[in-house]
């Protein structure tokens, strides 16, 4: 599904639902913003090639959860430390987007993959944060050995090695790239959609429930972005 052309906001919604017109405006979030492509680099037969998988945009109300899936070279896991790769929770906006470039310039390959609201809904939130992050793995060109995931839930169906990692961002070099990568990636997804939904103040929030965004779902009602299983959007 597409979306809709049209540089104007549309009407805001009425409250109490509309789920008809979710499904007819519901839009792929890769033509919208498609995922990058990277030239690959050739990795030594006898090396374990590790994935770093991450998540982010679990917690939000509004818009897809996104994960990604990295693989680095060994040789370039040292520069990455100190370029200052970390948690991305931990680091600005424009740090993260200055070590997404790099990581996606040095990365053996790197994934996005993502769990649309209707998915969520449907799902429940936990679900499709481990169906974006099977997707991203899936998507990966070079099939890793070994993935490392972030938390403590492995990833159902498949077929390649994991291990998860409780605060595997702050541990990991390889899921820490992910996770800035996945961030760098939503944010601006969430950025794009902001010109479309002004109203909720998705520039400065991503997505996520503050005070002014849970003010315009009063106000406003929904849109077809925003999780309706989650209380603050059940409510509007």
């Amino acid at each position: 599904m597409k979306e809709e052309g049209g540089s104007q906001p549309p009407p805001a919604p009425p409250k109490g639902g509309n789920s008809g017109r979710r499904k007819k405006e519901e839009v792929e979030i890769f033509t919208l913003f498609p995922s990058f492509h990277l030239p690959l680099s050739p990795s030594p037969s006898n090396r374990l090639v590790i994935a770093g998988v991450d998540e982010v945009g679990r917690g939000a109300l509004f818009g897809p959860v996104v994960a990604a899936a990295c693989i680095l070279p060994d040789e370039v896991l040292d520069e990455l430390v100190t370029s200052g790769v970390r948690d991305s929770k931990q680091l600005s906006a424009t740090a993260r987007s200055r070590l997404a470039i790099k990581i996606r310039a040095v990365a053996v390959d790197c994934q996005i993959g993502a769990a649309s609201v209707r998915e969520i809904d449907r799902l429940n939130i936990l679900q499709a944060s481990l169906l974006a992050m099977k997707r991203a793995i899936l998507k990966l060109n070079v099939t890793p050995d070994l993935c490392l995931v972030d938390g403590n839930q492995r990833i159902p169906n498949l077929a390649i090695e994991q291990e998860t990692m409780i605060k595997g961002d702050a541990r990991s070099i390889q899921i820490a790239a992910a996770s800035i990568v996945a961030k760098v990636w939503r944010d601006e997804l969430i950025m794009r959609l902001a010109v479309k939904y002004p109203e909720y103040d998705l520039t400065n929030n991503k997505g996520y429930g503050t005070a002014k965004h849970k003010l315009a779902l009063e106000n406003c009602g929904v849109s077809v972005f925003h999780r309706l299983s989650f209380s603050p959007c059940r409510k509007s």
